[in-house]
């Protein structure tokens, strides 16, 4: 196998030669697949098809919808609500049954659709397969199905072509691969044959190899098929994917632990009370009839709808900041997360190769802006004042030795390349000096070439400029230097290194030669790709590449975002650390990270590094590490298992085929949009159309807000059915009548669970939400301070509508003026507690009135109890009574009194500092 790895075969088929391929000569190689240069024969490819099995992946076996619908109605809480809705249908209530059995549809519907949709991830990792190979067999080319190669094959490799099995390869010719979908290196990787390397080396090093799932972007070549199927590196990976468990949501788990509290307690209360009754002498069916509509009552029948909506509507926020989610569940983990496990290209970065540097006529010149937009401009020792003559020869020669172009994309609003990224970056640079391409190219037209090449490593064209040519290089620095013999004279700016200023070119004595090499070196210590320039006149395509003129080095780099930087830094005030995991090399990974403030602590670790430690060195270290470059995909997963074992809740991003059981893996996996590959979408649970790590931020914060609003949503539910079932009970203790009738409290807990609590779940964030810790996961959502909040707003609730019906009773209030004044005041309580539950450490009088839809839904309810209390044709059959303008004020002082109650318990939580998200 291509890694070196033994790998777990298809039951149905022999195992395949499991060797360390890159470690081999291609003569070897041949011999161990008892093949040669010229392939296979017909007959012994499909003797090896018939043994082997079709180059395909696996598919996972079927999944059957039937069984995963009805899983959902395992859940405590859906159960609870189907019992709720049939109690509500036996009492006659049809429109509040089928509202709570519309609810309970909706959320199995919606738990079975996230579910049954989560295993598609190993299909779009099929769909990658190409479909036709280019292969030798009997000694000639032919073009087969690519599910029909075999090992041994000779495959034969083209611009454009995606690679259909792990290939050692035997021929290459300025061959150049795009494997950013498997090792996640941002730049084609240069490919060789003849090179052999030790069993150890990483397989982004590999040049000698050749992955199934990656892209020929330039060039040529050819070699013999080692693994295909399952026993490819891209089978390694859907193994891994199929073998992974999602696990269940932060919000989930606290949901079923609410639902089997709520349950215990509700049947706990209602037993009590109807056994009270009875003990008092009550009618039995009486007391059965109320002790259902209390059980239903007591039951969050809301609570799936307050929840959907909550996430449905954080959703489509999330999508104004460039976040797309494919499961409502995983919008709550964003605001639980500890840890965001960020790829460095196009992520932390532009993924667009700016030039930062420029080394010219002995002078440094610095460039600023970024990206493949034209803003920019030069600068010496500080100061601005454009590009000198020597730079602007150096930036010309650059242009006219390139490929690419810098176009506008209409469909994107911005430049994008077409070409080389470092030609790209190139032609930017000049435009920033005021070149333009086009007149470069019409003015001196390009007459022949002498192309770039992996051994080569430099590229040279040559241009008519009058009667005579003009030959222009760019490519290695120690390459270009080795065929300079002359300079350009510095300019009198405080150059050191060139000759001195004057007319004409001037030697390149063994001093200037020491310095250049030197400005190449501090150009690559600061993580810049750096390329040389240099020309010759008056010369011939024999002598093109001999006796140069050398005009400078230009040091460019893929920028960090400069947004990421500040997104960084809300995360540690957030307490969230972020931790950079990237395939490109560790000197450019901890470049970008210190520029972005990502490694002002920690250390970087590569992934041979990793390998080396056990799974119990990398529990204990990983704390400490900030940035892993040079990583595999078993590596990732590592990585994010190993976090989690710490406790840390993970967010992992990612765009390629590498990165996809990583992101299954993780809490929440977050792909990207337009990089992204359908495997790593699939995969995730969060995809960014931004590719940005500013938005993955944003989402958090859309999470915490998700979860807060859920959270004051409880607290208003519970208080209140804590206070409802408060009163009965306390109304039993004390010897009084039942204070409310059965269809009063129904009405109460439509009334108060119904709008006013879907208001709360659309209700503003808190202005301090991401300068908060991330809440302990583990803890749910009962802290002691929403507990403690509940159990003083339930309380008090129940004692206040307690003593007002027993004060109504005693000054003579007929037994049906002071159910409703008890009734009424239990709505209003209900009322003035949404307000007050909109935070759990904040005053009720700070931004009292931020939360519009509350405002619409509480003037609602008002306005529809005012037609219960005093509609004569409702009167009878919700048993109320028409309350005069003292019944009014005496209600509105009893249930008003609950703000200061709350007011205090805020007040003492917020001196102790123990309210959190």
């Amino acid at each position: 196998m291509a890694s070196g790895n033994r790998r777990p075969n298809r039951p149905d088929q022999p195992a395949q030669l499991q060797v360390p391929w890159h470690s081999l000569e291609p003569g070897e190689v041949f011999t161990h697949l008892e093949s040669g240069p010229a392939g296979l024969d017909h007959a012994e490819a499909a003797r090896r098809l018939s043994r082997f099995g079709a180059n395909e992946l696996t598919a996972a076996k079927p999944l059957s919808p039937w069984p995963v619908f009805f899983r959902q109605f395992k859940n405590v809480l859906i159960v609870i609500l189907f019992v709720a809705a049939l109690l509500s249908a036996f009492l006659g209530h049809a429109v509040e049954a089928v509202t709570i059995a519309v609810i309970v549809v909706f959320a199995a519907l919606l738990g079975f659709w996230q579910e049954y949709r989560a295993e598609r991830a190993l299909e779009a990792l099929r769909r990658m397969a190409a479909p036709d190979a280019a292969v030798l067999r009997g000694g000639g080319e032919v073009t087969v199905p690519a599910r029909d190669l075999v090992p041994g094959d000779l495959l034969l490799l083209r611009p454009g072509d995606r690679v259909p099995a792990d290939v050692r390869l035997t021929e290459a010719f300025n061959l150049q691969l795009d494997e950013a979908a498997l090792t996640g290196e941002s730049l084609p990787v240069e490919k060789q044959s003849a090179v052999v390397f030790s069993q150890e080396t990483p397989l982004a090093e590999r040049a000698n190899m050749v992955y199934a799932g990656t892209v020929v972007s330039y060039g040529r070549g050819a070699g013999v098929v080692v693994a295909t199927a399952m026993q490819t590196e891209f089978g390694s990976i859907a193994r891994m994917i199929s073998g992974i468990e999602t696990g269940r949501t932060p919000l989930q788990e606290n949901l079923d632990r609410v639902g089997n509290l709520l349950a215990r307690a509700a049947l706990v209360a209602v037993a009590v009370i109807v056994a009270a009754g009875l003990l008092r002498g009550e009618p039995f069916i009486e007391m059965l009839l109320f002790g259902i509509a209390l059980g239903v009552a007591a039951v969050p029948e809301a609570l799936p709808a307050v929840v959907t909506i909550s996430l449905a509507l954080g959703v489509q926020r999330m999508v104004k900041r460039h976040a797309l989610m494919r499961r409502l569940a995983a919008v709550e983990t964003l605001g639980s997360t500890t840890v965001i496990c960020s790829d460095k290209t196009g992520t932390l970065t532009r993924d667009e190769m700016t030039v930062r540097s420029l080394y010219c006529a002995g002078a440094w010149y610095e460039v600023s802006g970024a990206g493949y937009g034209p803003e920019g401009e030069f600068s010496h020792q500080g100061r601005g004042g454009g590009a000198s003559g020597a730079l602007v020869e150096l930036l010309r020669v650059g242009v006219l030795a390139c490929d690419a172009r810098v176009v506008w994309d209409e469909a994107s609003g911005r430049f994008s390349a077409q070409g080389d990224p470092t030609e790209a970056a190139l032609v930017v640079a000049a435009t920033k000096a005021g070149l333009s391409q086009s007149e470069l190219v019409a003015r001196y037209p390009r007459l022949d070439e002498i192309p770039f090449s992996s051994e080569r490593k430099r590229m040279t064209t040559l241009h008519g400029e009058g009667p005579d040519l003009v030959a222009c290089a760019k490519g290695a620095p120690e390459v270009i230097l080795s065929a300079c013999s002359t300079q350009l004279p510095g300019e009198g700016n405080g150059s050191e290194g060139a000759c001195p200023p004057g007319d004409g070119e001037c030697p390149l004595d063994e001093a200037s030669l020491a310095r250049i090499v030197e400005a190449a070196g501090e150009m690559a210590a600061k993580a810049l790709r750096v390329l040389a320039v240099a020309r010759k006149r008056g010369t011939d395509r024999a002598g093109a590449e001999s006796g140069m003129t050398f005009l400078g080095l230009v040091g460019m780099i893929d920028p960090p975002r400069p947004e990421a930087r500040a997104a960084i830094g809300v995360c540690r005030e957030a307490g969230i650390r972020p931790v950079m995991i990237t395939g490109d090399h560790p000197v450019t990974a901890a470049a970008v990270a210190r520029e972005l403030g990502l490694l002002e602590q920690g250390r970087v670790v590569t992934g041979a590094e990793l390998e080396a430690m056990d799974d119990a060195t990398l529990e204990r270290e990983v704390a400490d590490i900030r940035v892993y470059a040079r990583v595999s995909p078993a590596h990732k997963l590592r990585v994010v298992a190993a976090l989690q074992k710490n406790g840390e809740v993970v967010a992992m991003t990612g765009d390629g085929v590498n990165d996809a059981p990583a992101l299954k893996k993780a809490d929440i996996g977050i792909a990207m949009g337009i990089t992204g590959t359908a495997v790593s979408k699939e995969a995730a649970a969060m995809t960014l159309t931004d590719d940005n790590f500013a938005s993955i931020v944003a989402a958090v914060e859309e999470g915490r807000a998700i979860f807060g609003n859920i959270k004051k949503y409880l607290m208003y539910l519970l208080s209140s059915n804590i206070g409802e079932i408060g009163l009965m009970m306390g109304a039993m203790l004390v010897g009084l009548p039942l204070p409310l009738g059965a269809v009063q409290v129904l009405y109460v807990n439509l009334a108060t669970d119904g709008l006013p609590a879907l208001a709360l779940a659309v209700d503003p964030a808190e202005p301090d939400l991401m300068r908060r810790p991330p809440r302990d996961a583990t803890r749910g959502i009962f802290s002691r301070t929403v507990v403690s909040l509940i159990l003083v707003g339930g309380a008090w609730t129940g004692l206040v509508n307690l003593a007002l019906f027993a004060w109504a009773r005693a000054s003579g209030c007929s037994d049906a003026e002071a159910m409703t004044m008890t009734f009424v005041a239990l709505v209003l309580i209900q009322f003035f507690n949404a307000y007050n539950f909109r935070s759990d450490r904040d005053s009720i009088f700070r931004r009292p009135f931020a939360n519009r839809w509350l405002n619409r839904a509480v003037l609602w309810e008002i306005c529809l109890l005012l037609v219960v209390v005093y509609l004569p044709v409702l009167q009878r059959p919700f048993g109320t009574f028409s309350l005069t303008p003292l019944d009014w004020g005496v209600i509105i002082l009893a249930s008003g009194s609950i703000v200061p109650v709350l007011e205090l318990a805020k007040w003492y939580v917020r001196r102790r500092g123990a309210a959190g998200i």
